[in-house]
């Protein structure tokens, strides 16, 4: 397993895939490198893919030190700089887009385009989840928080025709401070102030039926970049990648192609 140093000296783990320009791949909150195994082969064709293992989670080191989505985008250029990759296009779903926001934001000459999917550009304009989703994710019953979680990333006909294992429910080996760094890193999450300075070419993508991060935040990341793409998937909830590949990753190729 290859790793870059970060500034701090934490190793960030990472896989590489494919042939092509580089495409970076960022997973969501609690989750590595393995949230893309389903699709990833779809990019992998046409796409040298960089599949990163945040800290806190996979492979990477997990110091028991705040973590923020700032701090895990800089952690994303020193695996480009030990690639020597220059530009790249990014694609990040879930906590994995809002450190999107900020490579975009911090380092414009390193980010050719942008997938933004199912994400939020956070702080208090940010529209959050409902009450009920809230107090289903908190369960003091794992298993109750675990069904919670799988209804709201798919929905109840996929599940029957796919039962799993399931590698977007969270990385089942991280410990649980690090756990409690990656929430607070995503709670606190706020670069609205920030967004109209992406340049980068930019396709918000999101399901129609997401409630764990509600569809009303792509048409908010959408209106504050400049000349974003939105893409709406009907009927698609938190994981429209996996569940809707078929759909979304053609849309997400195309833009590329069409960016690039």
């Amino acid at each position: 397993m290859p790793y870059a140093s970060a500034e701090d000296g934490t190793r960030i783990a990472f896989d590489v895939q494919g042939a092509g320009p580089a495409l970076v791949l960022l997973p969501g909150q609690a989750n590595n490198r393995h949230w893309w195994d389903l699709v990833r082969a779809d990019f992998d064709a046409v796409r040298t893919t960089v599949a990163i293992d945040l800290r806190g989670a996979g492979e990477s080191d997990k110091p028991d030190l705040p973590y923020s989505t700032r701090l895990f985008a800089a952690d994303v250029r020193s695996v480009l700089d030990e690639l020597g990759v220059e530009r790249t296009d990014v694609y990040g779903t879930s906590m994995g887009g809002r450190v999107a926001q900020w490579l975009a934001i911090d380092q414009p000459h390193r980010v050719r385009s942008l997938v933004l999917g199912c994400t939020s550009p956070g702080g208090p304009r940010a529209v959050e989840r409902d009450g009920g989703v809230r107090r289903a994710l908190a369960s003091s019953d794992p298993a109750a928080a675990r069904a919670a979680l799988l209804d709201l990333m798919y929905t109840p006909a996929w599940r029957a025709a796919h039962p799993g294992p399931y590698n977007t429910l969270g990385d089942p080996g991280m410990p649980s401070y690090a756990r409690a760094h990656h929430l607070r890193a995503s709670n606190r999450h706020d670069a609205w102030d920030l967004l109209p300075k992406i340049d980068a070419p930019t396709l918000v993508i999101h399901g129609t039926d997401d409630r764990l991060n509600p569809v009303e935040n792509a048409h908010l990341l959408a209106e504050r970049i400049p000349d974003a793409t939105l893409e709406l998937i009907p009927g698609a909830r938190h994981a429209y990648f996996e569940e809707f590949r078929d759909i979304a990753g053609p849309r997400v190729l195309s833009f590329l192609e069409r960016s690039g």
